[in-house]
């Protein structure tokens, strides 16, 4: 069963971090890995991407904050959020990419208070 098993979510105030972790299976021969977030009554964006050679981008509303890596296996992909703003609050949702089409996580909560 194709799966993309998210976790890391949570409760944090603001100017605070947290991990979130997503481990792939029975996924394979991937193009790129990514983190895209949902807020509340908004449209789901992208947040960062990481591809298979290791390149990296981020949004603007995250770059210098965030953080996108993978393990050595490259079937788990972190994003490290630090500095974390209440603006930041969303459902997060890990992504792979094969061949131009996405899997997605079942998503995790992220909840930045002020």
């Amino acid at each position: 069963q194709v799966q993309l098993v998210e976790s890391g979510g949570g409760l944090v105030q603001a100017g605070g971090s947290l991990r979130l972790s997503c481990a792939r299976r029975n996924i394979f021969s991937i193009n790129a890995m990514g983190w895209y977030r949902q807020p509340p009554g908004k449209q789901r964006e992208s947040v960062a991407r990481i591809t298979s050679g290791g390149r990296t981008n981020y949004a603007d509303s995250v770059k210098g904050r965030f953080t996108i890596s993978t393990d050595n296996t490259k079937s788990t992909v972190y994003l490290q959020m630090n500095s974390l703003k209440p603006e930041d609050t969303a459902v997060y949702y890990c992504s792979a990419e094969r061949g131009g089409v996405l899997t997605w996580g079942q998503g995790t909560q992220v909840t930045v208070s002020s």
